[in-house]
């Protein structure tokens, strides 16, 4: 009976995709980062790809974010969500994050502030195995567990904020290889409008595509990706010439560190 030899080539001393050497960690300075968004309701407003209406905005200036949800479950004992990993950018543009413990409608301030909310992660459970509500990042007065002023949103049961939003860090550069966005089937000849946008350093918020859609979905293969640089962020937005359209969108960004004085 032949024998295979069923490691991966990587392991044999021969060369394998560049994407796959990224993805295990083998090229340094370089990583790869998805960015899922999904909009379960766009009605004729634009808004972002992310689970709450309206679209996503920056701060004046960085600020301490109220982690908050939107059931009294997602607590400390609660069989909702209990700790949540907050990733971000601060005032340098610098990459931190933290451990907040959730206490239900009732915000928790986090001690970093942020520029922009990259990633909310559930990191702890209880019975129910998912964030039972809505789970907030934001500032301004917090009403049953909603901030005036929300800048990330976790939809219930995800477990992970799904929002199409991502800024890149200092001393790092981004490049967006692929994206789509998608729509489910909307009601008559009803249509929705995506958008890729694009916020420059000068904070001015530029349209960099548009695509129409009734159903279906838009693919975006960048053979010759798009350049971001650090401090500049893309947001995938929608509206709806109707009501009601379910909306997803998904970039690949290949973050690259920049080099240090030789």
């Amino acid at each position: 009976m032949p024998v295979y030899d069923v490691r991966s080539i990587s392991q044999v001393g021969t060369v394998e995709p560049f994407e796959l050497q990224v993805a295990r960690g083998q090229i340094p300075g370089h990583s790869v980062i998805h960015v899922f968004g999904y909009n379960p309701d766009v009605d004729t407003n634009e808004e972002t790809v992310w689970p709450i209406d309206g679209l996503l905005g920056h701060p004046v200036s960085p600020t301490i974010m109220k982690i908050s949800s939107s059931s009294a479950n997602d607590a400390a004992a609660g069989t909702g969500a209990r700790t949540v990993l907050v990733e971000g950018v601060n005032g340098t543009g610098g990459l931190v994050q933290e451990i907040i413990t959730l206490n239900g409608q009732t915000a928790v301030n986090t001690v970093n502030t942020y520029d922009a909310i990259e990633r909310m992660t559930v990191l702890t459970v209880g019975s129910g195995g998912a964030n039972a509500g809505i789970i907030y990042a934001g500032t301004g007065t917090v009403t049953s567990g909603v901030p005036a002023v929300p800048y990330s949103a976790m939809g219930a049961g995800e477990n992970l904020s799904i929002v199409g939003h991502w800024t890149c860090p200092a001393g790092f550069t981004g490049y967006l290889v692929k994206g789509s966005i998608s729509v489910g089937p909307t009601a008559g000849n009803q249509f929705v409008l995506g958008r890729l946008k694009l916020r420059g350093t000068d904070d001015i918020v530029r349209t960099a595509a548009k695509v129409a859609l009734q159903s279906g979905a838009a693919n975006f293969d960048f053979i010759y990706p798009i350049k971001i640089n650090a401090g500049e962020c893309i947001t995938a937005t929608a509206q709806n010439s109707g009501s009601n359209a379910a909306v997803s969108s998904y970039f690949q960004i290949v973050q690259i560190q920049e080099k240090g004085p030789l």
